[in-house]
């Protein structure tokens, strides 16, 4: 491998090809072409778009995630499929990112504009970064080391007598633990990023031959600097240590920026550049000195060449030994400047070199650690396998090894505030358990930072958490599911604010039933109009939620909902409030869904029961409208019969058709009650007659008069069908069949979630209504039938309301009864001012 001492098995490389990678994948799906060409067709957009998005500082940009992360799950899938999405995720951030950066290219939004760019590209860097460790090390997890399980019980242990790289190429294979080691240095050295620091040979174009000190020395005069200034007195390559004195000062600084470029490059992973870079300035044996690490390997001792008669090239250094001890010395000495110290450390497991450099920087300490813990391993291996006796290291190097979690326990207590905050910081603390493989730990980690700070939790942290938990079940490392179902809730809470149905639907759908219901439920609370309403269903059905119970909660909820009234109070009697036509509107949500007739007359019901006890007539109508006309029908022919109709509808068909009753004799008396109200007024009198009226106008007040009486027949006629029609409708109430008015049918049994349906609590409504709702008929009654003359009609209401068939009496109190036989009485009374009896017969002697 180019990038590490130690070779590597072929899946790291594989996964190093990845991680590096700054194009898509090549073995992605169709779907994920598809989302690249998408991608292009967006950017050449949104150079059109810039007005719209210099408006939102770049936010728009960052919120296309949201679609596009739901669809690149669409393609989700079991197995290796899970990995694809996981690049497919790294790719879209990516495109965005690359937007982000157009945008700030082209100076959008100013100075403040920049500023809210650059944060969300440093989030969405580490985002990527994230993403990539969790494909490179699950990967492994998941699917290379299922693979080499059964290899792994085939071996007998390691490999006796073989070449150091032979040796370790098997150490890699058969140790996962190793192998994570280098795939996180493989993704630290993959993400690194220099930031804003200068390129240290930016003034160099090709050699660094110490001309300075050479001038010097030739001219011991040199104006530079004065007579007293000490140099080395020789030029090669180890005289100011062995001479202990410095090179002419423009060289020391030529040598320090060529130290610290060279140590850049092995920190990104790019060891052949570094040796590039020292052979392009002219220093090719410092060139050669970074050759020294790689292991050695003699091909010509291998049996498949016995027949070739010319000598292989040995690979490696044969004396790697000694080169190691050598550079550890180099590492431990003062006498270097600290990135020439640092670069011997990382080829020789000096900690403290790496260390005393990289100590504000948390990824940076990380892969010191790990490199130092490969080296160590790797260094035992290669000692205790291959036949040959070897320089001893130092006791200190040995005394190096640590365990992962060490190593993260001294990231949290490190000296620099910047590392321990970062260690302490959301992304750190999601790195540190992906590396650990404790997804336990990690999902109530995040379930504590959205319980406690939601509100400071963006949109984006939850989406970014919420797919580490999807995938995480996907893969199978989600232990308990509630916990990891609080994650995904409170990104579906986020999206409920964005109000995407399809987004919402899909998310809700990988939930328990009891938070699909609740999330569902309370975002459909929150959409008014018809066409959304049907988008929100039909997304619901597309993602297979249990749109029946979810639309259910939805209209309790509502309807349930206590809301304080407006500023202005109650409306005026015959107007609906903003608050009664938002439940009564909710009842929509029942109607999309034929099997859902039913529980749209439960709650129909419900809401009629209260706008009848609060004298709402004009509500009771509107919400009477929200139900089909044809209700019954539908419900007969969605349970193939009468016969077949559960108790729970039947009891609600009943009472809705007790309420139409109810509605169609209000609605008559009050059209009754108009037409007694008015009566066709006389034309005004004309003044007395005399001899010289015009016999014109006297047969113009003719016809008047003979229009009005005309108008008079008609409007009695008229008011007595009205009022004919009004006392049949009101006898309707009084005289419903079976049981009577708001009284349940018999049925064998009550429902079987009686008590969730609080059965017994509509029962006692019912009774309510009934004492409210009867005694007010039957004093209507009365009174179209007194105004009418009927008289006789009104004593025979007596009887009607004191049979012991319906035994309406019995909702009556002592006062309303007194109140109906003092009517009844009047009527009686005016019997018998007839010329008749009490009862409206004739008077026989």
């Amino acid at each position: 491998m180019a990038d590490s001492p130690f070779p590597r098995s072929s899946r790291s490389g594989l996964l190093r090809t990845t991680l590096n990678s700054s194009m898509a994948p090549q073995n992605l799906s169709h779907s994920l072409l598809i989302l690249e060409q998408s991608n292009a067709e967006q950017e050449d957009r949104s150079l059109m778009e810039n007005t719209a998005d210099d408006l939102d500082r770049g936010q728009s940009r960052m919120d296309v995630l949201y679609p596009q992360f739901f669809d690149v799950l669409q393609t989700q899938g079991a197995g290796q499929e899970a990995f694809e999405v996981i690049q497919a995720l790294t790719h879209v951030c990516r495109g965005v990112m690359e937007q982000l950066e157009l945008d700030i290219d082209h100076g959008m939004g100013g100075e403040q504009g920049t500023r809210q760019r650059e944060s969300m590209l440093t989030w969405l860097r580490q985002e990527i970064n994230t993403w990539r460790l969790l494909h490179a090390l699950f990967y492994d997890r998941i699917l290379l080391q299922t693979d080499r399980q059964a290899d792994d019980e085939m071996q007998d242990g390691p490999m006796l007598g073989g070449s150091e790289k032979e040796v370790i190429q098997q150490l890699y294979a058969l140790n996962a633990t190793l192998r994570e080691y280098q795939l996180v240095v493989d993704w630290l050295e993959a993400c690194y990023d220099r930031g804003e620091q200068q390129n240290p040979l930016h003034a160099h174009d090709r050699m660094m031959a110490w001309e300075n000190t050479l001038f010097q020395l030739e001219n011991l005069q040199g104006a530079a600097f004065g007579k007293g200034h000490e140099i080395v007195t020789r030029l090669d390559p180890d005289a100011p240590v062995r001479e202990k004195r410095p090179l002419h000062a423009l060289d020391e600084e030529d040598n320090l920026r060529l130290s610290r470029a060279i140590f850049e490059l092995i920190r990104s992973g790019r060891v052949d550049d570094g040796l590039k870079l020292c052979k392009h300035f002219g220093q090719t044996w410092r060139a050669a000195i970074l050759e020294g690490w790689r292991l050695h390997e003699d091909p010509n001792f291998e049996q498949n060449v016995s027949g070739l008669h010319e000598k292989l090239p040995i690979e490696g250094n044969p004396r790697r030994d000694i080169w190691k001890r050598c550079a550890w010395m180099l590492a431990d000495s003062k006498n270097y400047d600290e990135y020439s110290r640092a670069t011997a450390g990382v080829f020789s497991g000096h900690l403290g070199s790496l260390k005393t450099l990289l100590h504000s920087n948390w990824h940076d300490l990380l892969w010191a650690h790990l490199k130092v813990q490969i080296d160590i391993r790797v260094e035992s291996e290669i000692r205790g396998c291959c036949l040959k006796n070897y320089q001893p290291m130092p006791d200190d190097y040995w005394n190096g090894r640590m365990t992962m979690e060490q190593i993260f326990d001294e990231l949290n207590v490190a000296k620099d505030a910047s590392v321990r905050d970062y260690a302490q910081d959301q992304l750190g603390i999601i790195q540190r358990h992906l590396i650990l493989d404790t997804c336990g730990e990690l999902i109530q980690h995040m379930v504590r930072w959205v319980e406690k700070d939601t509100a400071q939790q963006s949109p984006h942290q939850l989406r970014f958490m919420a797919h580490i938990v999807l995938f995480l079940r996907q893969i199978g490392r989600v232990e308990q599911e509630r916990q990891g179902g609080k994650i995904v809730a409170a990104y579906v809470e986020a999206l409920i604010a964005r109000g995407e149905p399809q987004l919402i639907a899909y998310y809700t759908a990988s939930l328990s039933n009891p938070l699909q219901v609740k999330l569902y439920s309370r975002f459909l609370e929150q959409v008014e109009q018809k066409r959304p309403r049907e988008l929100a269903v039909d997304a619901a059905l597309q993602a297979g939620l249990d749109v029946e119970q979810i639309t259910r909660v939805t209209v309790e909820n509502i309807r349930l909902a206590h809301q304080p009234l407006g500023e202005f109070g109650e409306p005026q009697s015959g107007e609906i409030s903003a608050i009664d036509q938002r439940k009564i509107s909710a009842l929509e949500w029942l109607t999309y869904l034929p099997e859902q007739r039913g529980e749209l007359l439960w709650q129909a019901n419900a809401m009629i029961r209260t706008y009848l006890a609060s004298n709402k007539v004009e509500c009771m109508r509107q919400t009477f409208r929200m139900v089909p006309a044809d209700i019954v029908q539908q419900l007969v022919s969605l349970y193939g019969s009468v016969d077949n109709i559960p108790p729970r509808e039947e009891c609600c068909l009943k009472e809705y058709l007790c309420y139409k009753v109810y509605l169609s004799g209000v609605d008559s008396f009050v059209e009754w009650n108009r037409l007694q109200q008015n009566k066709p007024k006389k034309p005004l009198a004309s003044h007395a007659a005399s001899s010289q009226d015009n016999f014109t106008e006297r047969m113009a007040s003719e016809r008047k008069e003979q229009a009005h009486r005309s108008e008079v027949v008609r409007w009695e006629h008229k008011l007595k069908e009205q009022a004919k029609q009004t006392i049949e409708t009101l006898y309707n109430v009084l005289m419903f069949p079976d049981k009577g008015w708001l009284v349940d049918p018999f049925i064998p049994k009550l429902p079987e979630n009686a008590v969730q349906l609080n059965w017994d609590h509509r029962l006692l409504q019912m009774e309510k209504l009934r004492s409210i709702c009867i005694p007010e008929i039957a004093l209507l009654l009365n009174e179209v039938m007194f105004k009418s003359g009927d008289f006789a009609g009104c004593v025979r209401l007596a009887d009607e309301i004191s049979s012991e068939n319906r035994q309406l009496y019995k909702v009556y109190t002592k006062h309303k009864l007194a109140e109906l036989l003092a009517k009844i009485a009047d009527a009686s009374l005016e019997l018998l001012n007839s010329k008749l009896d009490p009862w409206g017969y004739p008077i026989t002697t």
